[in-house]
């Protein structure tokens, strides 16, 4: 129907004005009533205005010079003009040497190889904690308080923390035992790439212990993502100070908050449960005395729930931090 209109509109209107009230593209409309173009293309006429053979070398030569081999064009440029000499212009030097693979980054850029992705996964607790630290504002401007938190990626449990002042490789060794029993070799904390975190003190300390360590990338911040939620759980705290007026107020309203996030707070990503009982065990229990409530509550009003007996929610399952690729199922011929 288009065509039909354009032939008709073309002749009286002309072919520009047809392509616009039909929305046409001209370009389109002329390739293809070109047809398509066999063989080579045609070259291009060399312009008029072109530098010849002997300019080029001439200007390739001078930009070789030893005095001008550190220099920029633009720099060679002025040098040539306050010597009364004019070869060409700055972008005609950057032509001449792009033309023969000599505009490049000239300085010695740090070149870093890739980084491994930390891929963790825990099933049941103390298989993988994840370590990082976060600052609290002080009394004053510009003072800080470093808090280093430990938590158990699988209950979100937190065997401890620390504030300044105290040795992060000391706190280490004093929370290792607090979670519970564990084969060693079994048990793996991932950190950030923080001074603190990669220290010689806390690697030798750390193998002492068998206990693998892994680190996440540079500024990749969800290669310790149960960390940073848990800052945020704290900073979001409607208690939470604006500022603490000293290194005990910090000590004081983190033993509280701790205390309660482990024992109180019903987390969302483990069926909202508290830390504590998914870590020490008693999850199950307490998810049966819950279906238990509500299936009572749907006995007594079953015309309330009209997708039937509702369930607690489900009981968390492994934990990830960069969940590895499964490898492609290998067909057997």
């Amino acid at each position: 129907m288009i065509d039909a209109s354009f032939a008709q509109l073309e002749p009286t209107s002309g072919t520009k004005a047809a392509c616009a009230a039909l929305g046409r593209s001209r370009a389109t409309l002329y390739r293809h009533r070109r047809g398509p173009l066999l063989g080579p293309r045609r070259p291009h006429p060399v312009p008029a205005n072109a530098l010849s053979a002997g300019e080029h070398d001439s200007i390739l030569a001078t930009l070789h010079e030893q005095r001008f081999v550190d220099r920029a064009p633009a720099q060679i440029w002025a040098t040539l003009l306050d010597e009364g000499s004019y070869l060409g212009s700055e972008s005609t030097m950057y032509r001449v040497l792009r033309s023969h693979g000599e505009v490049r980054e000239r300085r010695a850029i740090a070149s870093h190889p890739p980084r491994t992705i930390p891929e963790l996964v825990a099933a049941e607790p103390n298989r993988v904690r994840s370590y990082d630290s976060t600052h609290l504002r002080g009394p004053a401007r510009g003072v800080w308080f470093y808090l280093f938190v430990m938590l158990d990626i699988f209950s979100r449990y937190s065997p401890g923390h620390a504030e300044e002042g105290d040795a992060v490789r000391d706190w280490i060794d004093s929370i290792v035992p607090l979670a519970g029993p564990r084969k060693p070799g079994s048990l793996d904390i991932h950190a950030d790439n923080g001074s603190p975190m990669i220290s010689n003190p806390v690697s030798v300390l750390l193998a002492g212990l068998r206990i693998g360590k892994s680190h996440s990338r540079p500024h990749v911040s969800n290669d310790n993502p149960y960390s940073e939620a848990g800052f945020k759980t704290l900073k979001y705290c409607p208690s939470f100070p604006a500022r603490f007026g000293s290194i005990e107020d910090a000590r004081s309203f983190c033993a509280d908050f701790f205390d309660f996030y482990n024992h109180e707070h019903r987390h969302s990503g483990i069926g909202l449960h508290t830390p504590a009982s998914v870590h020490f065990g008693t999850a199950s229990q307490i998810r049966a005395g819950r279906a238990m409530v509500l299936a009572n509550a749907y006995a007594a009003h079953p015309n309330r729930f009209v997708n039937g007996t509702p369930t607690p929610p489900q009981l968390p399952g492994p934990a990830w931090i960069n969940k590895p690729k499964e490898e492609p199922a290998q067909i057997i011929r």
